[in-house]
């Protein structure tokens, strides 16, 4: 019943590495919907956020304003960190609760956590395998560029407010280059499943 955390920076690819594990019979439990359910209409997360930044970060429909709330904190090491003390502990709580799900379900599940923020707020988490999806910062920059639209200093920015990439591949037990084509990643997952179903 291994439980592994697989992160990445933005546009590393981790996302089709969760896809691929998912494909081969993996229980991935998704940081990022956990965060949007968290901050959901009603939600005591989202009164909190509202009453931390203002009024101004909710939609008129009482939904979380994304796009207003990432332009206060954006760029603002202080705000983000108050940010994160209200959702992170709500995100754990949620994931934990899945995580103990799947394996009630299936004592022998492969649980992967696909967690963007892994080395911002978990990499202390007792995880039996951290798998990191690792590129070339410049490769992602153009990916970036060419498949959601960003400027290149957009993208820079982006990259730039996430861990670095040597504070991931510190934490990393597994690391799957995403460099190269579709099939040398796939390869990479395959090698993966393979020591994670005979691992016991």
């Amino acid at each position: 019943m291994p439980l592994l955390a697989l992160t990445g920076g933005i546009a590393s690819g981790k996302s089709t590495i969760a896809a691929l594990l998912a494909d081969r019979g993996a229980v991935v439990v998704d940081a990022d919907a956990i965060v949007r359910e968290v901050q959901s209409p009603g939600s005591p997360v989202l009164a909190d956020i509202a009453a931390e930044f203002g009024p101004g970060v909710l939609q008129p429909d009482g939904s979380l304003d994304r796009p207003a709330l990432g332009a206060l904190v954006f760029g603002h090491p202080d705000r983000l960190a108050r940010l994160n003390a209200l959702v992170h502990p709500a995100v754990r709580t949620e994931s934990e609760r899945r995580f103990a799900a799947a394996f009630a379900g299936d004592p022998s599940a492969v649980v992967v956590y696909d967690v963007p923020l892994l080395a911002e707020a978990r990499g202390g988490d007792a995880w039996d395998l951290v798998v990191v999806a690792h590129c070339p910062a410049e490769l992602r920059v153009r990916r970036l560029i060419d498949a959601r639209g960003l400027s290149e200093s957009d993208a820079r920015a982006r990259i730039g407010s996430q861990a670095s990439d040597e504070d991931r591949l510190a934490l990393a037990d597994v690391v799957i280059d995403t460099s190269a084509d579709m099939d040398a990643t796939r390869r990479q997952v395959d090698d993966l499943w393979r020591r994670l179903v005979h691992a016991d």
